[in-house]
């Protein structure tokens, strides 16, 4: 996740804005993913509104991992 945003609307309610990277640029999953946050922001009391896009910039590297997600897979 890069950005996450929660901003309200003139008309009440409130926005979501997502912007998230894969961790890498040909993975197939990224509409998948997309549809999934999309579908998961609706379902929340308050959110009338959602956008969510992949990006790729900055490019994802392993480096962004936290140590916690590291030792899960096994890479510490």
């Amino acid at each position: 996740m890069y950005e996450c945003e929660i901003t309200p609307l003139e008309q009440g309610g409130n926005k979501a804005t997502v912007r998230f990277t894969l961790t890498a640029p040909g993975c197939g999953m990224g509409d998948f993913l997309k549809q999934d946050v999309v579908s998961k922001l609706q379902g929340i009391a308050g959110i009338n509104e959602v956008d969510a896009q992949v990006v790729f910039d900055p490019a994802w590297n392993q480096a962004m991992m936290s140590e916690a997600a590291k030792l899960q897979l096994g890479m510490m």
